[in-house]
């Protein structure tokens, strides 16, 4: 007899869907006993870890993830990485075990009100209404987890897989194609907007992380000679940072970025919102004599900016065609560019404690160009930004949503979905904390990524925000914690660092084999605790960037 199992998994073989991350349980035991030996199973000992893995594998490979949860605990635990893989456009099938159909009705022992429990963060939710229909529900998934770039939720009752099969066709197309090429009438008016621009500048973010639309856009910043600014908060890179015209990163407070802006009367968004913020400050997102303007692949991004034109197109193409539209614009070679960042840190003294942007500087100088990182340090993110620059595609990942425990599960998906290239997670130890157990899954499956963990002993970034507010914090700090005595504990290699010596020891050693490691290692650097800054110094630009030259050296 064939059963729903079986014509599930060949739904799941027919999309490639053949890795399963998952923590499962009792309900999940009829789908993964004697699982067939062509469906690989990645084992998590949380599923804030699952999750975090299965989104880093999914944006790797541009491509679906499968994970499996169990009821309501397993899902419950997974809401906030279930969130961030929405918001970072990571599309992902997720099965979702439940009680036996048969006696739902009395809300047995793990029994869950499943469908509503994450909100209206998944892209797509379905209960199959009979056992057979579950093959459907999951193709369905498949198409809507593609299309909407984000986890499709189906709920399973345990006693579904063990029954019967329609002897139907699957109600889900096998293929669903999206057309991938711009309107050339959309291009046409957004090109005429940029030709008559007197100073325009270009802000990307994580939606234009995509080589085409690297090599796209480069091109586009080449022909009119401006800057290129990186959205703030940006969960990826949209451009090639050690770029001659990329000017920095945005502040994420309307006025500073009123003042950053100020020099241009068009900014044109691409693969980014208009204009993400953080904390809430007065007015305007930018002065009365600057246009704004978006181009995205996201109609809801497009629907709420606050722009003149927003256009929603598939991003590599329209640029293409957008870079081939507009007119060259001729430039001054002896114009000076913006000032990016605050310069490297000096190196310590004999002695003296060690500070994140020595770190982090030590790191940029080593660090192999096509290095895959994973940020999750938020007190020193700004000095990331500034010193660490994104070279290549998928150059720079974090969560965009900014809840931490992201980081150190999507390294683990990333190395194990993209092996040719280096993968090396920056964070925090409070960051770390929040899924530490996901080393277990790096040790047990030979995931070699390189985890930096700097620490602090304390969440510094409440620190800051504590400063700011003019007042002491109420939380403590937690000295006592190592981090990499807890690695030890889940057989990950650990070492502390707590000198300049031995870290640019470690560095040598460690960077220029990092792409051929076959095992996870954790760095816990010893650093002491920044002092209240918490975006990066704003960049002042002495003419309008419109005078910027390609040909210039790169920014250090």
């Amino acid at each position: 007899m064939r059963t729903v199992r079986d014509a599930a998994f060949d739904i799941l073989r027919l999309h490639g869907l053949t890795t399963l991350f998952a923590n499962p349980g009792s309900t999940e035991v009829a789908l993964l006993a004697d699982l067939p030996d062509d469906l690989h199973f990645v084992l998590a000992l949380h599923e804030g870890s699952v999750v975090g893995a299965a989104t880093g594998w999914a944006l790797a490979r541009q491509e679906l993830a499968l994970v499996l949860l169990h009821t309501t605990a397993g899902l419950g635990n997974a809401v906030g990485a279930l969130a961030t893989a929405r918001e970072n456009r990571a599309p992902m099938v997720v099965l979702v075990g439940q009680q036996d159909r048969r006696h739902l009705a009395h809300e047995p022992f793990l029994a869950g009100r499943l469908e509503g429990l994450c909100g209206d963060y998944p892209v797509r939710v379905e209960t199959p209404a009979r056992a057979q229909d579950v093959p459907g529900a999951i193709g369905r998934a498949v198409h809507a987890a593609r299309i909407g770039r984000g986890p499709a939720l189906v709920v399973v009752p345990m006693d579904d897989w063990t029954r019967p099969a329609d002897d139907l066709p699957v109600p889900a197309p096998v293929r669903l194609l999206q057309a991938t090429g711009a309107d050339a009438g959309c291009v046409g008016e957004t090109a005429e907007l940029l030709n008559t621009a007197t100073a325009p500048a270009l802000v990307v973010g994580a939606g234009a992380d995509d080589p085409r639309t690297w090599q796209a856009l480069t091109a586009l910043a080449e022909r009119l000679g401006c800057p290129v600014w990186q959205e703030a908060f940006g969960a990826r890179a949209g451009f090639p940072q050690d770029h001659p015209l990329f000017a920095g990163h945005l502040p994420p407070e309307r006025g500073r970025l009123r003042a950053v802006l100020a020099p241009y009367d068009l900014v044109v968004a691409v693969g980014a919102p208009v204009l993400r913020q953080n904390l809430y400050d007065d007015g305007a997102l930018v002065g009365a004599g600057t246009r704004l303007a978006i181009v995205t692949d996201d109609p809801a991004e497009a629907q709420r900016a606050p722009a003149d034109l927003a256009v929603v197109a598939p991003l590599p193409d329209f640029c293409r065609q957008l870079a081939a539209a507009v007119h060259l614009r001729p430039t001054d070679t002896a114009a000076p560019r913006p000032r990016v960042g605050p310069p490297a840190p000096r190196s310590p003294h004999q002695g003296e404690q060690l500070r994140a942007a020595q770190v982090l500087a030590a790191l940029a100088e080593r660090l192999p160009p096509h290095t895959v990182l994973v940020e999750e340090t938020p007190s020193s993110r700004p000095d990331l930004h500034a010193l660490v620059p994104a070279r290549q595609p998928l150059g720079f990942l974090s969560a965009a949503m900014g809840g931490l425990g992201f980081a150190l599960p999507a390294a683990i998906g990333v190395r194990m979905a993209a092996p040719h290239r280096p993968v090396i997670a920056v964070l925090g130890d409070g960051s770390s904390l929040y899924q530490i157990q996901a080393l277990w899954t790096a040790v047990h499956y030979g995931v070699g990524a390189l985890f930096v963990v700097m620490a602090n002993g304390r969440y510094a970034v409440m620190d800051q925000l504590a400063d700011r507010h003019g007042g002491k914090p109420a939380w403590p700090a937690f000295d006592e914690v190592s981090v990499s005595g807890m690695a030890r504990s889940l057989g990950c290699a650990a070492r502390r660092v707590t000198d300049w010596d031995t870290l640019l020891t470690e560095f040598d050693t460690l960077l220029p084999a990092l792409e051929h490691r076959t095992e996870p290692l954790l760095l816990e650097v010893a650093v002491r605790p920044d002092r209240p800054h918490l975006e990066a110094a704003t960049p002042q630009p002495s003419v309008p960037h419109k005078e910027a030259n390609p040909s210039h050296d790169h920014h250090p």
